[in-house]
């Protein structure tokens, strides 16, 4: 897959939240928060074709698009590259900078202590085998 652009990922959050979408649906869509022609979301959503992060299917006189790049396996990737580039491939310091730097909702470190917990157990589990 190559590389998404900050344009092309505004694009695809909106396919994300719901799909498929006409062209001009997605161009509704983006109308508060960017200033862009509906040219410009036309040219973003066939660059997202080209790369095979999105597919479409001609309804008529119509385009449907639809993603193909799940949201999930984008920030797994993302977030794998930018800890490799930034950390070194560590989490520890990510998270240590978090914490020092901004106050962790009771929440976020709820979910920090549940993963950990979760993949301690099924480390636990693949060396029982």
């Amino acid at each position: 897959m190559k590389d998404i652009s900050p344009a092309e990922l505004e694009v695809l959050k909106i396919l994300w939240q719901q799909a498929p979408q006409t062209a001009n649906q997605v161009v509704d869509a983006l109308a508060d928060a960017s200033q862009w022609h509906e040219k410009t979301v036309k040219t973003l959503l066939n660059r997202l074709v080209s790369k095979g992060a999105v597919s479409f299917e001609k309804d008529g006189r119509a385009y449907l698009y639809s993603p193909v790049l799940q949201q999930q396996d984008y920030q797994y990737k993302e977030s794998q590259s930018f800890i490799a580039r930034v950390f070194a491939g560590r989490i520890a310091p990510l998270v240590a900078g978090f914490a020092a730097s901004t106050t962790l909702q009771a929440t976020d470190i709820d979910e920090l202590k549940q993963l950990i917990a979760d993949w301690e157990q099924a480390q636990q589990g693949t060396q029982d085998d």
